[in-house]
């Protein structure tokens, strides 16, 4: 196996030495994980903050064989890190995203969606501008994974209405627990009760 493509990191996890075990999102293979030899090293620990965009390539001599995977940074969210609001963000979206998405199923509007809303998490000057985002990818994602039901009442308010938005993120906790993340719910949904507790600031 050979595949060469885009991709956003949304986890790394150690394994060995120095090494990690990256996992990453695309458009057109969806969740796939790689081993990154000196993953945690001082040239690659940079490129593979969660959000980040990469340049990824992967190399397997077998489909059953974890692949080794390289990566080039092409879009850095680093510097949104250093900020409380950004940082809880990226880190909820990311994480839902490597714990909730089957691997190796492609699900590009969904792609789209993480694109969208990490860009907006990172150009509006406040989170006013991309909770609405947000909350839209947190349905979204309900959807492509089969429980639209659960979301089904959860119509978009405007874009505008920080309230509406806030109240409706506060209602998708329950299907994002039971459903999208039934079998890794307690570390996950902490990162969502950190970016809650955030936003419950600004009101």
């Amino acid at each position: 196996m050979h595949l060469r493509f885009p991709a956003i990191v949304c986890a790394l996890r150690p394994h060995g030495e120095a090494g990690g075990v990256a996992h990453v999102f695309s458009e057109d293979h969806g969740l796939v994980a790689g081993y990154v030899p000196g993953a945690r090293g001082r040239q690659l620990r940079p490129v593979l903050i969660p959000g980040n965009g990469i340049d990824c390539e992967l190399r397997a001599r077998a489909d059953s064989q974890l692949p080794t995977l390289r990566a080039e940074l092409t879009a850095s969210r680093a510097p949104w890190l250093g900020e409380p609001m950004p940082a809880a963000a990226i880190g909820w979206v990311t994480a839902l995203t490597a714990a909730a998405m089957p691997d190796r199923q492609p699900h590009p509007p969904l792609f789209g969606a993480l694109e969208a809303v990490l860009d907006a998490i990172c150009l509006a000057p406040s989170a006013r501008g991309w909770l609405a985002v947000l909350v839209g990818f947190e349905v979204l994602l309900l959807r492509e994974l089969g429980h639209g039901r659960q979301s089904s009442g959860a119509a978009l308010p405007e874009p505008a209405d920080f309230s509406a938005n806030l109240a409706l993120f506060d209602r998708l906790a329950g299907p994002l627990a039971r459903y999208a993340l039934a079998h890794r719910r307690s570390d996950v949904m902490a990162a969502r009760a950190m970016l809650r507790e955030r936003l419950g600031r600004i009101v």
